[in-house]
């Protein structure tokens, strides 16, 4: 999460509280006048219930913009939600993985890609174009 210092509180507290992440790290950027927050689960954590997290959300002021559902042809639930900021994210709610799964909203797919491959030694493992959420 990167935002304005005035707001890293209000919305690391939207995070912490609604979805139950924890502030591993924070870090100022004096000069570019933003503060990036680092939240996560922890490795205690394996998943969550969708059902309490998004009731949660909803009470704290996140805005419900798709709600929780079944993905067509499939069991994995999923919802799509707004911060008090208007940062859009996707809950999505599966059977237990080996894998942790997180989701990246990118501007530059290919960019981003490149980035996550070399910075942390990640590896592609599928992409799939979904046009009804206009997401890739």
């Amino acid at each position: 999460m990167r935002r304005r210092r005035q707001r890293i509180s209000r919305l690391r507290r939207f995070y912490t509280e609604c979805l139950g992440m924890k502030l591993l790290r924070k870090r100022d950027i004096p000069e570019e006048k933003y503060t990036n927050a680092f939240l996560g689960y922890g490795l205690e954590d394996s998943h969550f219930v969708m059902e309490l997290t998004y009731k949660l959300i909803k009470a704290k002021g996140g805005k419900v913009t798709r709600e929780p559902g079944a993905v067509k042809g499939g069991k994995t639930i999923i919802a799509f939600m707004e911060d008090p900021d208007g940062y859009k994210f996707e809950l999505l709610e599966r059977g237990p993985t080996p894998e942790p799964l997180c989701q990246v909203s990118v501007g530059h797919l290919d960019r981003a890609i490149k980035f996550y491959e070399k910075a942390f030694g990640m590896e592609l493992l599928r992409t799939r174009d979904n046009p009804e959420y206009k997401v890739t």
